[in-house]
Protein backbone atom coordinates (compact mmCIF):
# COMPACT_ATOMS: atom_id res chain seq x y z
CA UNK A 1 0.00 0.00 0.00
CA UNK A 2 1.30 3.14 -1.41
CA UNK A 3 1.14 6.03 1.86
CA UNK A 4 1.94 9.05 -1.02
CA UNK A 5 -2.21 9.24 -1.36
CA UNK A 6 -1.51 10.67 2.15
CA UNK A 7 1.38 12.87 2.22
CA UNK A 8 1.32 13.57 -1.27
CA UNK A 9 1.87 17.43 -2.33
CA UNK A 10 -1.37 18.39 -0.20
CA UNK A 11 -0.99 16.94 3.09
CA UNK A 12 -4.11 16.16 4.83
CA UNK A 13 -3.59 19.12 7.58
CA UNK A 14 -3.48 20.95 4.53
CA UNK A 15 -6.53 19.81 3.12
CA UNK A 16 -8.28 19.84 6.83
CA UNK A 17 -7.34 23.32 7.24
CA UNK A 18 -8.55 24.78 3.85
CA UNK A 19 -12.00 23.10 4.94
CA UNK A 20 -12.05 24.51 8.49
CA UNK A 21 -11.25 28.02 6.96
CA UNK A 22 -13.90 27.34 4.19
CA UNK A 23 -16.00 26.79 7.05
CA UNK A 24 -15.44 29.21 9.32
CA UNK A 25 -15.92 31.95 6.82
CA UNK A 26 -19.19 30.44 5.60
CA UNK A 27 -20.02 30.46 8.94
CA UNK A 28 -19.24 34.15 9.95
CA UNK A 29 -21.17 35.76 6.90
CA UNK A 30 -24.49 33.35 7.84
CA UNK A 31 -24.22 34.84 11.47
CA UNK A 32 -23.99 38.19 9.62
CA UNK A 33 -26.85 37.64 7.64
CA UNK A 34 -28.52 36.53 10.54
CA UNK A 35 -27.81 39.71 12.73
CA UNK A 36 -28.52 41.60 9.87
CA UNK A 37 -31.89 39.83 9.42
CA UNK A 38 -32.31 40.78 13.12
CA UNK A 39 -31.59 44.40 13.13
CA UNK A 40 -33.80 44.96 10.17
CA UNK A 41 -36.51 44.08 11.74
CA UNK A 42 -39.15 46.18 13.27
CA UNK A 43 -39.44 45.04 17.33
CA UNK A 44 -42.70 45.96 19.48
CA UNK A 45 -42.57 48.08 22.26
CA UNK A 46 -45.61 49.06 24.35
CA UNK A 47 -45.79 52.32 25.42
CA UNK A 48 -46.63 53.34 29.03
CA UNK A 49 -48.05 56.64 27.55
CA UNK A 50 -52.12 56.38 27.26
CA UNK A 51 -53.18 56.60 23.64
CA UNK A 52 -53.46 60.38 22.55
CA UNK A 53 -56.95 61.94 21.67
CA UNK A 54 -57.44 63.88 19.17
CA UNK A 55 -56.89 67.82 20.23
CA UNK A 56 -58.51 71.02 18.18
CA UNK A 57 -56.57 74.14 18.24
CA UNK A 58 -57.46 77.00 20.59
CA UNK A 59 -55.19 79.10 18.22
CA UNK A 60 -57.41 81.14 15.25
CA UNK A 61 -56.84 79.70 11.88
CA UNK A 62 -54.99 82.94 9.80
CA UNK A 63 -55.48 80.88 6.78
CA UNK A 64 -58.84 79.88 6.73
CA UNK A 65 -59.69 83.22 8.26
CA UNK A 66 -58.29 84.96 5.42
CA UNK A 67 -59.89 83.30 2.23
CA UNK A 68 -63.07 83.29 4.29
CA UNK A 69 -62.53 87.19 3.94
CA UNK A 70 -61.69 87.08 0.46
CA UNK A 71 -64.73 85.36 -0.35
CA UNK A 72 -67.01 87.08 2.02
CA UNK A 73 -65.48 90.68 0.53
CA UNK A 74 -65.63 89.03 -3.27
CA UNK A 75 -69.58 88.03 -2.40
CA UNK A 76 -70.18 91.36 -0.35
CA UNK A 77 -69.31 93.61 -4.05
CA UNK A 78 -71.30 91.22 -6.35
CA UNK A 79 -74.23 91.81 -4.14
CA UNK A 80 -73.42 95.76 -4.05
CA UNK A 81 -73.17 95.69 -7.43
CA UNK A 82 -76.86 93.65 -7.88
CA UNK A 83 -78.41 96.43 -5.85
CA UNK A 84 -76.62 99.33 -7.54
CA UNK A 85 -77.85 98.15 -10.89
CA UNK A 86 -81.25 97.60 -9.85
CA UNK A 87 -81.42 100.98 -7.92
CA UNK A 88 -79.39 103.28 -11.08
CA UNK A 89 -82.55 101.04 -12.85
CA UNK A 90 -85.26 103.08 -10.40
CA UNK A 91 -82.84 106.87 -11.66
CA UNK A 92 -82.19 106.93 -7.86
CA UNK A 93 -78.88 107.85 -6.16
CA UNK A 94 -77.61 107.03 -2.63
CA UNK A 95 -75.38 108.40 -0.51
CA UNK A 96 -74.47 106.44 2.33
CA UNK A 97 -74.94 102.47 2.88
CA UNK A 98 -77.74 103.14 5.16
CA UNK A 99 -79.82 104.66 3.02
CA UNK A 100 -79.43 101.65 1.07
CA UNK A 101 -81.08 99.67 3.56
CA UNK A 102 -83.49 102.17 3.76
CA UNK A 103 -84.53 101.86 0.21
CA UNK A 104 -84.59 98.14 0.36
CA UNK A 105 -86.78 98.00 3.20
CA UNK A 106 -89.30 100.19 2.08
CA UNK A 107 -89.98 97.98 -1.03
CA UNK A 108 -90.79 100.66 -2.88
CA UNK A 109 -88.70 100.07 -6.23
CA UNK A 110 -89.53 97.36 -9.19
CA UNK A 111 -86.78 95.16 -10.35
CA UNK A 112 -85.76 93.31 -13.99
CA UNK A 113 -86.63 90.02 -14.73
CA UNK A 114 -82.74 89.25 -14.45
CA UNK A 115 -81.76 90.84 -11.13
CA UNK A 116 -84.58 88.92 -9.74
CA UNK A 117 -83.55 85.69 -11.06
CA UNK A 118 -80.10 86.16 -10.01
CA UNK A 119 -81.41 87.20 -6.56
CA UNK A 120 -83.48 84.36 -6.21
CA UNK A 121 -81.04 81.76 -7.54
CA UNK A 122 -78.39 83.36 -4.78
CA UNK A 123 -80.83 83.11 -1.54
CA UNK A 124 -82.56 79.61 -2.83
CA UNK A 125 -81.85 77.07 -0.18
CA UNK A 126 -78.78 75.72 -2.26
CA UNK A 127 -77.74 79.17 -3.25
CA UNK A 128 -74.53 81.43 -1.69
CA UNK A 129 -76.79 83.52 0.34
CA UNK A 130 -79.25 80.84 1.37
CA UNK A 131 -79.64 79.98 5.17
CA UNK A 132 -77.26 76.82 5.27
CA UNK A 133 -74.66 78.76 3.38
CA UNK A 134 -74.60 81.55 5.20
CA UNK A 135 -74.59 79.88 8.46
CA UNK A 136 -72.11 77.40 7.86
CA UNK A 137 -69.64 80.49 6.61
CA UNK A 138 -70.51 82.85 9.51
CA UNK A 139 -69.86 79.60 12.58
CA UNK A 140 -66.61 78.34 9.91
CA UNK A 141 -65.61 82.09 10.84
CA UNK A 142 -66.17 82.41 14.21
CA UNK A 143 -64.45 78.91 14.64
CA UNK A 144 -61.40 80.00 12.55
CA UNK A 145 -61.21 82.71 15.00
CA UNK A 146 -62.17 81.01 18.09
CA UNK A 147 -60.34 77.65 17.86
CA UNK A 148 -62.59 75.25 20.26
CA UNK A 149 -62.04 77.65 23.00
CA UNK A 150 -65.61 77.71 24.51
CA UNK A 151 -65.09 81.31 26.09
CA UNK A 152 -64.00 82.56 22.37
CA UNK A 153 -66.55 80.93 21.01
CA UNK A 154 -69.33 82.74 23.52
CA UNK A 155 -67.82 85.70 22.53
CA UNK A 156 -68.50 84.82 18.98
CA UNK A 157 -71.33 83.86 19.40
CA UNK A 158 -72.37 87.29 21.36
CA UNK A 159 -70.63 89.42 18.37
CA UNK A 160 -72.76 87.80 16.23
CA UNK A 161 -76.41 88.49 18.14
CA UNK A 162 -75.10 92.09 18.49
CA UNK A 163 -74.62 92.44 14.77
CA UNK A 164 -77.78 91.22 14.00
CA UNK A 165 -79.30 93.77 16.43
CA UNK A 166 -77.59 96.34 14.50
CA UNK A 167 -78.10 95.50 11.68
CA UNK A 168 -82.25 95.27 12.56
CA UNK A 169 -81.48 98.41 13.84
CA UNK A 170 -80.34 99.84 10.46
CA UNK A 171 -82.96 98.20 8.73
CA UNK A 172 -85.40 100.27 10.61
CA UNK A 173 -87.57 97.16 11.35
CA UNK A 174 -87.66 93.32 11.85
CA UNK A 175 -85.27 91.91 8.36
CA UNK A 176 -86.83 89.56 6.07
CA UNK A 177 -87.32 86.08 7.07
CA UNK A 178 -84.41 84.64 5.12
CA UNK A 179 -82.56 86.94 8.03
CA UNK A 180 -84.72 85.13 10.70
CA UNK A 181 -83.89 81.84 9.42
CA UNK A 182 -79.95 82.47 9.09
CA UNK A 183 -80.11 84.05 12.39
CA UNK A 184 -81.69 80.34 13.91
CA UNK A 185 -79.27 78.29 12.06
CA UNK A 186 -75.91 80.06 13.69
CA UNK A 187 -77.54 80.23 16.84
CA UNK A 188 -78.35 75.79 16.59
CA UNK A 189 -74.92 75.53 15.15
CA UNK A 190 -73.34 77.27 17.91
CA UNK A 191 -75.25 75.57 20.31
CA UNK A 192 -74.57 72.19 18.77
CA UNK A 193 -70.66 73.43 18.46
CA UNK A 194 -70.59 74.34 22.01
CA UNK A 195 -72.90 71.04 23.05
CA UNK A 196 -74.98 73.20 24.69
CA UNK A 197 -79.18 73.65 24.39
CA UNK A 198 -80.62 77.02 23.38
Amino acid sequence: MSVNGVTGSKGAADLYGTYNTSAKTAEKTENKKEENTNNGGVVYEPSSKPAATQQTSKKPDANLVAKLKADSDARVSQLKSLVEQMISKQGQTLGKADSIWSFLASGNFTVDAATKAQAQKDIADDGYWGVEQTSSRIVDFATALAGSDPKQLEKMRDAFKKGFDEATSTWGKSLPDISQKTYQAVMDKFDQLMGTEG
